[in-house]
């Protein structure tokens, strides 16, 4: 299998959407940018868990980190028109929240997990719930996101 792109530091944001390291980080942890989903973004440092590389997806949605969305689907599920879904996911969707509701296997010594998550949004004029069940797989050593059972929740 072919391994996932190099993410390097000079990696494209969406200027408009980035937070600096100092702020809090987009994914509703307790961290700062700079403490918690960037350093992923960069690659200066791998997720250790299947919810912090879930955590650092959502992040990489409200960033604009397009690159690191692709680079972290296991490459034996990407489409050829993966970069060009993330991209319009980014372009019309505010995301607004995150809640993790469950988690199963995905720690440090696992090789596969689960992670079922809520991500509040605003598309249009519509306010709603992306509520869905991940899996994830290690890949060359690191976590990539596989697939999921997603609902969409109207909440207006």
């Amino acid at each position: 299998m072919a391994r996932p792109p190099v993410l390097k530091a000079n990696v494209s944001f969406d200027l408009k959407t980035m937070p600096t390291s100092d702020t809090a980080c987009p994914c509703g942890s307790s961290h700062t940018y700079g403490e918690c989903c960037e350093p992923y973004h960069t690659e200066a440092a791998q997720a250790p868990t299947a919810v912090a590389l879930m955590r650092s997806r959502y992040c990489a949605y409200v960033v604009g980190a397009i690159d690191y969305l692709v680079a972290t689907t296991l490459p034996a599920v990407r489409r050829t028109d993966l970069w060009i879904d993330y991209q319009n996911t980014h372009k019309t969707i505010e995301w607004i929240g995150l809640e993790i509701l469950n988690t199963w296997q995905g720690g440090e010594g696992d090789k596969t997990g689960k992670v079922e998550f809520r991500a509040t949004y605003i598309q249009g004029d519509r306010r709603a719930v992306h509520h869905e069940h991940s899996r994830f797989r290690r890949h060359s050593g690191a976590w990539c996101y596989v697939d999921g059972v997603i609902t969409d929740t109207a909440t207006r």
